[in-house]
């Protein structure tokens, strides 16, 4: 399934004139947030997530739905914002299998930087009560970025045996996940509305390019926001993702992926010629 060189950088062209486009047009007339006021006002650190994928024309005719209400994530007038990110899982990809299976005790472990303002975090998502997604993080240096440090492989422990009474496997870097995103955020409730682009996966040699559509995620403390409501009244279906995961599955194709199996080939490798 990984796409030669010309092939990944042909299908980025695509996605950059056009879901790219469609994401910049949307963001641009509206009312800005600062970071600050989307931590103290809508940081949902506990939040039901929904995740949808949107064709440009799909997420034009979400974003005018959406009315004044939400505003727009701002820093330093950027209102777009590369993220990269390194996940780590066990040598036999416990953490994935975990996902494809539906366990209840599943949880991430990555590295997230925020390329344009040089601000980095470590994360673990866990699973809480009615399968709200709980978020623990701790902020990192920069320069070790990607690594299982000692400060963060204790802070891992720590939140395990709390959640789930468990020890900290082995774990090593998996995949590094690259995207470009803008933050929909609505103060009112707390509500967010992330929308990412131009998604890239690699791992050592091998790497693959999203496809031309938008990654919609919806963060709301109940998973019926006004984002959620304006995806229902468009028609537009929920759909079972992981960024993680889907990254893990195109990139490893001897790992069963048939929980994903369909929006794989729909999706994410349409073209024969590029499986």
């Amino acid at each position: 399934m990984v796409l030669t060189t010309a092939l990944a950088d042909k299908r980025m062209d695509l996605a950059s004139s056009q879901a790219r486009a469609a994401l910049e047009a949307a963001v641009i007339g509206r009312e800005p947030i600062s970071l600050e006021d989307v931590i103290s006002e809508a940081a949902l650190q506990t939040r039901v997530d929904k995740k949808f994928l949107l064709t440009p024309e799909e997420f034009t005719a979400l974003s005018e739905r959406l009315g004044d209400q939400f505003k727009i994530m701002q820093i330093d007038g950027r209102r777009t914002f590369r993220y990269e990110s390194v996940y780590f899982d066990t040598e036999d990809y416990d953490q994935y299998r975990a996902h494809r299976q539906g366990r209840r005790r599943r949880y991430k472990v990555r590295s997230r930087t925020y390329a344009d303002t040089g601000l980095s975090m470590f994360e673990i998502k866990t699973k809480g009560l009615r399968g709200a997604t709980v978020k623990h993080r701790v902020e990192q240096d920069l320069d070790t970025a990607g690594e299982l440090t000692k400060e963060n492989r204790e802070f891992l422990e720590s939140v395990l045996r709390s959640e789930y009474g468990q020890e900290a496997p082995k774990l090593q870097p998996v995949l590094d996940s690259a995207y470009r995103r803008a933050t929909f955020v609505n103060p009112i409730d707390g509500e967010r509305l992330t929308c990412d682009v131009e998604l890239e996966y690699a791992h050592r040699e091998a790497k693959v390019d999203g496809p031309d559509l938008i990654v919609v995620e919806t963060k709301s403390a109940d998973g019926r926001g006004v984002s959620d409501q304006a995806l229902a009244e468009l028609g537009i279906r929920e759909v079972s993702m992981s960024k993680y995961c889907i990254g893990i599955a195109l990139l490893n194709p001897q790992l069963p992926a048939n929980r994903w199996s369909r929006l794989l080939q729909q999706s994410f490798v349409p073209d024969p010629a590029l499986r």
